[in-house]
């Protein structure tokens, strides 16, 4: 996770993330990092308190980056020690990359080889990591809905270098904008998927997620697109002491759920939400997206 330092709106990104909240534009940066500061810390702090392995890295003041919260759209860790860097929209966001993170982290972790998609941006074409893609990293199996973020010669480039099976769909909001990442449209959890299937105009795509979810063993939590604009698509799997799973989620999100779909999801996890609305509003992203988890082996 890092902790922001000069978290604001970001106009670069609102164009094509409708999850932005265009009001908070109007608010000073500094109102917008106070709050975000303060939400970031009893986040990491609960998660730790739950016995979850936090590694926090602060953010640094220059260069000016205000969407570094979100560290899950320019790096994901894997078992085989590969770490990818992904290429992103947003020219404010690239340097968001800091391989003085990563070689911090191959002091404990091992880092075997680093994979860079980043020359995809000077041709205009971008995967935003883990936010583009929905990673099943026990069935090798990468979900992604396309958009002006998620390119498909990119994503055939991912696949080809990793060995991810890559399966693809569109998705749309209510207003019938393309949603711009995949991780606001679903989860997947170890034997269980949260997923908007209604945002999925095409019914063969439809069926065909469904299908693909299903086959691979996932008892599917289906979501609606109401639910999905209050980020309840955006959760991620963590294991806390102990071994217990738990599921992170925004308490946006959570209060969003029927008492059915809470009762469906404890049955696989503690649930664990947190009051991230500043961050939210700003930023256009919840709680999955503030979490890389790091797969690396352990040196």
């Amino acid at each position: 996770m890092i902790r922001p330092v000069r978290f604001a709106f970001n106009e670069q990104t609102a164009e094509t993330n409708a999850f932005q909240d265009i009001k908070m534009a109007t608010r000073t940066r500094d109102v917008a990092q106070e709050d975000a500061l303060r939400e970031f810390d009893e986040m990491a702090r609960q998660l730790q308190a739950a016995g979850v392995n936090v590694i926090v890295y602060e953010d640094t003041p220059e260069p000016f980056t205000p969407d570094s919260i979100f560290p899950n759209n320019w790096v994901s860790f894997h078992y085989s020690g590969t770490v990818v860097l992904y290429p992103m929209q947003a020219e404010n966001r690239r340097p968001e990359r800091r391989m003085d993170i990563i070689e911090d982290l191959g002091k404990n972790f091992h880092v075997a080889k680093v994979l860079d998609l980043t020359h995809f941006e000077a041709e205009g074409k971008y995967l935003e990591g883990t936010g583009s893609m929905v990673l099943d990293r026990m069935k090798r199996v990468a979900y992604a809905c396309l958009s002006p973020r998620t390119h498909p010669e990119v994503l055939a480039e991912f696949s080809r270098r990793t060995g991810y099976r890559v399966v693809t769909f569109s998705a749309v909001d209510a207003s019938g904008m393309p949603v711009y990442h995949t991780n606001v449209v679903m989860c997947i959890g170890d034997v269980f998927a949260v997923i908007c299937l209604a945002a999925i105009a095409d019914p063969d795509e439809r069926l065909m997620m469904r299908q693909a979810l299903e086959n691979s063993g996932k008892y599917i939590i289906d979501i609606t697109p109401e639910q999905m604009a209050n980020f309840a698509g955006n959760m991620l799997l963590v294991v806390g002491a102990k071994g217990r799973k738990i599921l992170v989620m925004s308490t946006r999100a959570f209060e969003s759920l029927t008492e059915r779909q809470r009762d469906q999801l404890d049955d696989f996890a503690a649930l664990m939400h947190f009051n991230l609305s500043a961050i939210e509003g700003n930023g256009g992203g919840s709680a999955r997206c503030m979490m890389a988890e790091v797969h690396l082996p352990l040196r």
